[in-house]
């Protein structure tokens, strides 16, 4: 999307353009997969907060403006449901089960039950998206910098008519944005991450995601050649070489600026020479997490029998978070359920097993909290990626949960800053990491440095 982006902008400028891609199918990590009665999942990319006003914006340029639709994400149904130690309880039942796990967890804690609801609902949501290891650090943080932190302040403004049920949080922190760095600083990423994926102001496009690079595609004059991966890069003070693989045959490119969009995953995979030393370290260090999703085509959507009607459950184990997709149009003759989305050592797992073993490993866990999902004929097709695992990825998303703002900004302007005629873009480039507005951002910034080096020149990019 970053390419694409740029690419785009560069045209609009006048610049003469050419993208190189080394996969077959254009987008990235935005992934619409396509059943054969036309009924979509996504395997990448899913949601966009309306605040990201730079994708929204590119949206309406595509003429896609029309196809926008709410997104239902996690505790947006109180049908669906949460897994706890116990078993599974309904969304709109689980704020008495949240209130006590942390009470129990800290005996010794005065905090009042509204601060112990907030710091619930927050640990429900991290529980479901984020990754064992930095689950225990969250927990840690909430206990010893948030909690304490909102434990001084009337939380009874945002507390719901059902008393302890329902707790405000986005109202709570856009009144109080500067609680967030109660936690020293280090969670602030991770609690606006979980602020954007529970808010009710996220959108999806009609037939999916994907046909954003798909109009893109189509309104960039330059060639794009698929099947054509940059497998070295040699950073002169003239020019930039490109070693590019073309089927059996490796091609040496001269180019007189070239962007590169390629994920940090890959590119140090890559042979690379005339970098800074500053650069090498940028791409080496960047974190990034896999992520995995497991998409099911079921013969109809047999969680509305159950009063689920859209959003999302938490279903623990290995499978985390189970979206339930919404029907776009005529109903089709099946219904896509996204039945597993992880992160981290979860998605690792599930990426290292066989695809045949990995859905079936889903299949069963989800029969637990739905049955149905066992019944013979009731799964009519499977999907999955591995991100971890994907040739063009390596990973699913830079993360930046557990630094602060400050080292997170020093991390994206070595990432983004241009290396003679190379230049960077990518959402790992951007202050909007793990999103598609951060490979938008990124790909306008580097149009404006290629701008700066060559304005007007006609160059390739």
């Amino acid at each position: 999307m970053a390419g694409l982006t740029a690419a785009y902008e560069l045209e609009r400028l006048g610049y003469r353009v050419e993208i190189l891609e080394g996969s077959h199918r254009l987008g990235g990590r935005v992934y619409t997969h396509q059943f054969a009665d036309g009924a979509t999942a996504e395997l990448g990319a899913m949601r966009i907060p309306r605040s990201h006003r730079m994708v929204l914006g590119l949206i309406g340029d595509l003429g896609l403006g029309s196809k926008v639709c709410r997104f239902e994400s996690l505790f947006s149904d109180p049908s669906a449901y949460h897994a706890t130690a116990t078993g599974y309880a309904r969304v709109g039942d689980v704020a008495k089960t949240l209130v006590t796990k942390f009470r129990r967890d800290l005996p010794q804690a005065r905090s009042c039950d509204e601060a112990l609801l907030l710091c619930g609902w927050l640990a429900a949501a991290g529980e479901a998206i984020a990754p064992a290891g930095f689950r225990t650090q969250m927990y840690h943080e909430f206990r010893h910098g948030l909690l304490p932190a909102v434990g001084r302040l009337d939380l009874r403004p945002f507390v719901g008519a059902g008393g302890c049920g329902q707790i405000d949080v986005h109202a709570f922190f856009a009144a109080h944005p500067e609680i967030k760095q109660g936690c020293g600083g280090r969670i602030a990423g991770f609690i606006d991450d979980i602020l954007a994926v529970t808010s009710a102001e996220l959108i999806r496009l009609e037939g999916g995601l994907g046909q954003l690079p798909t109009r893109l595609s189509e309104r960039i004059r330059g060639p794009i050649k698929r099947g054509h991966e940059v497998i070295g890069l040699d950073v002169r003070d003239d020019c930039v070489l490109l070693d590019v693989q073309i089927g059996d045959v490796v091609v040496r490119r001269r180019c007189e600026q070239v962007l590169c969009t390629i994920p940090f995953s890959v590119l140090r995979r890559l042979r690379i020479r005339g970098l800074s030393e500053a650069k090498m370290k940028a791409i080496s260090d960047m974190p990034y997490w896999p992520a995995t999703k497991v998409a099911f085509h079921c013969r109809e959507a047999f969680w509305e029998r159950d009063g689920i009607t859209g959003g999302a459950s938490f279903s623990g184990g290995r499978i985390r978070q189970t979206y339930y997709q919404q029907v776009d149009g005529r109903r089709q003759a099946g219904a896509v359920l996204l039945a597993s989305y992880t992160l981290g050592e979860e998605a690792e797992f599930l990426g290292r097993l066989p695809v045949r073993a990995r859905h079936a490993l889903v299949r069963r866990e989800l029969g637990r909290m739905h049955p149905e999902v066992l019944r013979p004929g009731m799964l009519l097709n499977a999907v999955s990626v591995a991100w971890g695992r994907n040739r063009w990825s390596r990973a699913a998303a830079v993360t930046q949960w557990g630094t602060s703002p400050a080292e997170r900004e020093a991390e994206r302007a070595t990432a983004a800053a241009p290396e003679k005629r190379l230049f960077f873009a990518g959402e790992h480039c951007s202050s909007n990491p793990a999103w598609i507005e951060g490979a938008v951002e990124s790909g306008v910034r580097a149009v404006r440095d290629i701008q700066r080096w060559a304005p007007l020149s006609g160059a390739r990019s």
